[in-house]
């Protein structure tokens, strides 16, 4: 047998990065098409985050310039408010570093992982550092970057500063990449850029293709989305480890001013009612017999913590033990301590966290966003209420549809997750298992197949539940599933007025063309029986005609906006 010394001859402590340059495909670089995709896409991200954030109406330009087979230079550029010099080595070159991930804020990048990876995968496929020239308003810094892997650390290997006589402002980033391919696929940039023009019509963006085709998505809307606002941590929503964490880095003097101040819904009045739920579990838990203290947990399931409470002797003593934990420094509370907490947390009832921190697209905007891009004959957008998954995580969700017009014949599921365009691992994302559930027949669609429509569904959260750190699957939570659905239902039964009315009015125009058919034998044949010239019959009949079917138009037409 060998001996431990020698089995542990080769251990060797791994960093972030260096994990991720093994497992490039966890980011979403897999696939010649898919990775060149998931390289514009972190970069786009950022861009349209920074320049919301700033107040700035977003303008992006993403240029392809093939270098080889299956080598490119990929540039993007975007006019937001660019990054300090001192930040650019972290931003680009340091894995799970950033201004997204410690937050509680909806945005597009969540992980921290996004551009560094972007950076990461061109350095292993091309041997090349990236190029960023940025400004934020001052002088132009132009940086050429690396990562050290055995550091996860971003190093400047040159740098030169530029006057701005202009006072430009913005990032411009240039990859070289290999191994990749540039096709107009439904999972390409191409596609990609389109529904990002679709979700976000506040932005201009512009494609430059590899043959040198320039592709404009213009903005057609003005209004730029509020910036995102942090949000505090709901009690239901966080686990022993979240409390313990967060109270070792507070400044708050006690407990108490702790669990007030940094979350959401909880105020004096709640700790106080907490002092009595973690009392109460204590003394549940001396109770012997099994039945009792099942009954005792029901009893204080229902809110019925003070009559748990005087079911035992002595119970004051215990509440005061627990007060003296609310008093004490938080960064002295114990890893049990912070566990009794959030075992109350699920026995308390608690308002629903604000949700004033989500920026949906809102209804008119997906309508403009939709309509501008697709030019279909009838659109309509749902906007549903905040509501909350996993106890305390708000969520959002939107659905946009649009049928007809120069949409090719075909059902399309369009999936976003913050306004960012899911193209990938579909099968697994709670988006098409809900659109998969619904019967379309109801609504007038007989035949999705052949049918020129298209939806689209938008999850909004400060915590997207996704599949993986490549973020494209959404899991399948109970709560954003019924959600889904019940916006498509929603969405599709106003479709379903549309086709009516649309049916109605084809039934109508078929019956017009057949009377109208037969108006010359009718005419000719009055004409010889009264004598009548055959023109005049003819225009009497053909007016009636006209005059009945216009009625029904016009009475169908009011039905329909009613």
């Amino acid at each position: 047998m060998a001996e431990a010394s020698q089995l542990f001859k080769e251990f060797k402590i791994q960093s972030v990065s260096e994990f991720f340059r093994r497992n490039a495909a966890m980011l979403g670089y897999t696939g010649k098409v898919r990775s060149l995709t998931t390289l514009v896409h972190e970069a786009v991200t950022n861009a349209l985050d920074a320049c919301e954030e700033a107040g700035i109406p977003p303008y992006v330009r993403v240029e392809i310039e093939e270098l080889g087979s299956e080598h490119y230079r990929v540039v993007i550029e975007d006019n937001g408010p660019g990054i300090p010099e001192k930040y650019i080595s972290h931003v680009f070159g340091k894995m799970l570093a950033g201004t997204k991930a410690h937050r509680n804020i909806q945005s597009r990048g969540q992980q921290g992982l996004g551009i560094s990876g972007a950076v990461m995968f061109a350095q292993i496929t091309s041997g090349k550092a990236t190029r960023v020239v940025t400004s934020t308003g001052g002088e132009i810094v132009e940086a050429w970057v690396k990562i050290d892997v055995d550091r996860n650390e971003g190093k400047i290997i040159k740098k030169e500063r530029h006057p701005n006589p202009k006072g430009w402002r913005g990032t411009r980033i240039e990859l070289e990449v290999k191994n990749v391919r540039y096709i107009r696929s439904r999972q390409g940039v191409y596609w990609y850029l389109k529904l990002t023009a679709i979700a976000n019509p506040h932005v201009h963006i512009e494609l430059v293709e590899p043959d040198g085709r320039l592709i404009v998505f213009p903005r057609s809307s003005e209004e730029i989305p509020d910036p995102p606002v942090e949000m505090k941590p709901h009690p239901r929503g966080v686990l022993t480890d979240d409390v313990y964490r967060m109270a070792k880095k507070t400044r708050r003097a006690t407990v108490k001013r702790f669990l007030v101040g940094e979350f959401s819904r909880i105020s004096d009045k709640k700790v106080d009612e907490l002092i009595e739920y973690i009392a109460a579990l204590r003394l549940i838990k001396t109770e012997k017999d099994q039945k009792v203290r099942e009954q005792l947990y029901e009893r204080l399931v229902k809110g019925e913590v003070k009559a748990v409470l005087r079911s035992f002797r002595g119970y004051t003593k215990v509440v005061k033990s627990v007060a003296k934990i609310m008093e004490k420094p938080p960064e002295k509370l114990s890893w049990h301590e912070a566990e009794e907490i959030v075992t109350a947390f699920k026995y308390m009832k608690f308002l629903a966290p604000p949700t004033h921190g989500l920026r949906p697209i809102g209804e008119e905007n997906i309508t403009k966003g939709l309509r501008g891009i697709l030019k279909p004959e009838f659109v309509t957008a749902v906007t549903r209420s905040p509501k909350v998954y996993s106890g305390g995580i708000p969520f959002q969700v939107e659905v946009g549809i649009a049928y007809g017009g120069e949409i090719p014949s075909g059902f399309d599921v369009f999936r976003y997750a913050n306004r960012v365009p899911l193209l990938f691992d579909a099968g697994s994302c709670v988006t098409t298992i809900a659109a998969r559930s619904i019967e379309w027949k109801r609504y007038k669609v007989d035949d999705p197949d052949r049918t020129p429509l298209i939806l689209m569904v938008n999850v909004i959260s400060v915590h997207v539940p996704y599949t993986g750190t490549g973020k494209q699957s959404i899991a399948n939570v109970e709560e954003i599933y019924n959600e889904i659905r019940l916006a498509i239902m929603d969405a599709a039964r106003r479709l379903q007025t549309y086709l009516s009315g649309k049916h109605r009015r084809l039934h109508q125009a078929k019956r017009k063309k057949t009377f109208q058919r037969y108006v010359p034998e009718i005419a000719k044949a009055l004409s010889i029986l009264t004598g009548e010239p055959e023109e005049r019959v003819s225009e009497y009949f053909i007016s009636f005609i006209e005059n009945h079917f216009s009625t029904k138009e016009g009475t169908a037409e009011v039905s329909e906006n009613a």
